[in-house]
């Protein structure tokens, strides 16, 4: 019967680990490791990826348990990253689009590009684009950011 104080970097980080909470299987431990390993914008890269890989990266987070947070989390973090925008590792907000986003990112993924890498070059196409992007155009200017 301990009571255990947990504090968070930001509103965003505690909205994750309040998610993350939600899902069966997920407590207070597993949660605050899988927000230890994956910032944020890493969560929710992996989440509407569907990349329950990246998820198992956290310890105690097995394949099977990867598989629920993210089939889980998929419609209700939705809401969420729709709202603020896909936030990416290098700090830029992807707003809207989601679909064409995922879209770019899956495609470059399948390529053999890494996901984390596809993520960035593809906001940054959607930045220099803006709302009215198609999933040819991210591609290839993600591409042209891989070119050397």
């Amino acid at each position: 019967d301990a009571i255990h104080l947990i504090g968070f970097a930001d509103a965003v980080e505690k909205s994750w680990y309040l998610l993350l909470s939600g899902v069966q299987g997920v407590g207070t431990k597993v949660a605050l490791a899988i927000l230890s390993v994956l910032s944020p914008a890493e969560l929710s890269m992996a989440i509407a990826s569907g990349d329950s890989k990246t998820i198992t990266r956290a310890p105690g987070v097995g394949p099977k348990l990867a598989v629920r947070i993210a089939t889980e989390l998929k419609g209700k973090a939705g809401g969420m990253v729709s709202a603020a925008g896909t936030d990416t590792p290098s700090g830029e907000v992807v707003q809207g689009g989601n679909d064409t986003v995922s879209d770019a990112v899956s495609a470059l993924v399948n390529l053999g590009y890494a996901r984390m890498d596809a993520a960035m070059a593809v906001a940054k196409a959607f930045k220099k684009r803006g709302e009215s992007a198609q999933v040819g155009d991210l591609i290839r200017d993600a591409l042209k950011e891989f070119a050397p």
